[in-house]
């Protein structure tokens, strides 16, 4: 018997066609990393490049990607940038299929995904609350977050195993492909409405950044997150796998995507009162095995520090979003959330950047030592405001399944 979420016709195609994306999505990452060191000439300094130049447009364009989808219908907005995801997939894997890879043309096409994941992202945070009831946006992205988490589970071996049995080339057609199905499925969504106003570009993007600086939890929370990047992303991955030693750095991530997965079944469920002060709390689990790492902790607690830390990031990561979709109006959704998003991912480079200094001159042990115990107290901070620590939560109530 389907759960009463997934009676709702529309969130089934919505959570069916994520499902079938990520999964492909997860297999590029080592797809390209392979497909890029195996066959061009520039090995490690060619994959610098792809992988900047798909990060970068991304950056350039999320705030404008947030005020597209919040003018046009984001049905429509997704069936076109997964459309354009797959076409230019598909012809960077008929480059190396074929034999004809250069770095030009190929990282043109990493461009063009990264400006589309621009359009894509903010267009997805808008567009659950158009297909399930409000009381059931909690749950609705708990299920989403269990796709995308067991996608990063599953995605990397089965791009392994391709990438050793037939190449990294098919490997990146297989994302290409998956594309397709979940384009189909993004197709037979509703409409929804279309939001266009006699305004600019501009002022559009001057009422997102103007809603989330007077929106006092949506500001605290924001900034909370911004420093969560700037203090553990870097150091987790240049300092974690120095300090772990590659055979533990797998079981590790291992650990903590199984705490990711078990606290999205977890939320599924449960039901708080405060879900972003939960989410909040949550936050505080976050840099435990950088911590662990640091102080030398012993095998059993590192993966016990691994496995709460992939808890309380899917708490949290679940109580924002679920939050944004409650109380924010449909018409600045998606803006708000980018540019909460440009904030946050700004700040992952600027950590990697100072990783490598800070690792000099503290040494590694007192840097991850050091990081974990700021962003513990820094995430603390937000619970100060009242806005954040009494915000509530709509707590899903039984809804008949529709005809």
């Amino acid at each position: 018997m389907l759960p009463p979420l997934l009676h709702h016709r529309d969130f089934r195609r919505f959570l069916t066609g994520r499902a079938i994306s990520l999964l492909g999505s997860a297999t590029a990452p080592v797809a390209l990393a392979f497909a890029v060191l195996d066959t061009g000439t520039g090995g490690a300094a060619d994959l610098g490049v792809v992988l900047a130049v798909r990060m970068l447009p991304m950056l350039a364009l999320l705030l404008f990607g947030g005020a597209v989808a919040d003018r046009l219908p984001r049905r429509t907005v997704l069936l076109t940038t997964h459309l354009g995801a797959g076409l230019g997939q598909g012809a960077a894997a008929a480059l190396l299929l074929t034999g004809h890879y250069a770095l030009g043309p190929f990282a043109a096409l990493e461009f063009l995904a990264g400006a589309l994941t621009a359009f894509t992202s903010p267009a997805l945070s808008g567009v659950l609350p158009e297909l399930v009831p409000k009381e059931q946006l909690r749950p609705a992205n708990a299920l989403l977050g269990m796709a995308a988490n067991g996608s990063k589970v599953l995605g990397p071996p089965l791009a392994g195993l391709l990438v050793v049995g037939v190449g990294p080339g098919w490997a990146v057609a297989l994302d290409a492909l998956s594309y397709l199905p979940a384009a189909y499925l993004l197709g037979r969504l509703p409409v929804g409405p279309v939001r266009g106003r006699p305004t600019t570009l501009r002022a559009d993007l001057r009422e997102g950044w103007t809603v989330l600086r007077r929106t006092r939890w949506i500001w605290w929370a924001s900034w909370s997150c911004c420093a969560t990047n700037l203090l553990l992303v870097g150091p987790w991955q240049i300092l974690g796998p120095q300090l772990a030693g590659s055979a533990l750095w797998g079981v590790l991530l291992a650990a903590r995507g199984t705490g990711l997965l078990l606290a999205d079944a977890a939320v599924y469920r449960l039901a708080p009162r405060r879900l972003l002060a939960a989410g909040q709390l949550g936050g505080l689990l976050l840099p435990l095995p950088l911590l662990a790492l640091g102080r030398h902790a012993p095998v059993p607690g590192l993966l016990a520090a691994a496995l709460v830390s992939g808890l309380g990031l899917a708490l949290s990561a679940t109580a924002w979003d679920t939050s944004l979709q409650e109380h924010l109006p449909r018409e600045v959704l998606s803006r708000v959330s980018a540019t909460a998003d440009a904030l946050s991912y700004l700040a992952i480079p600027l950590g990697q950047l100072a990783c490598g200094p800070l690792t000099t001159r503290l040494g590694a042990p007192a840097l991850a030592t050091a990081a974990a115990l700021t962003q513990a107290a820094l995430t603390m901070l937000p619970l100060l405001s009242p806005a954040v620590r009494r915000l509530p939560h709509h707590a899903e109530v039984p809804t008949p399944a529709p005809a």
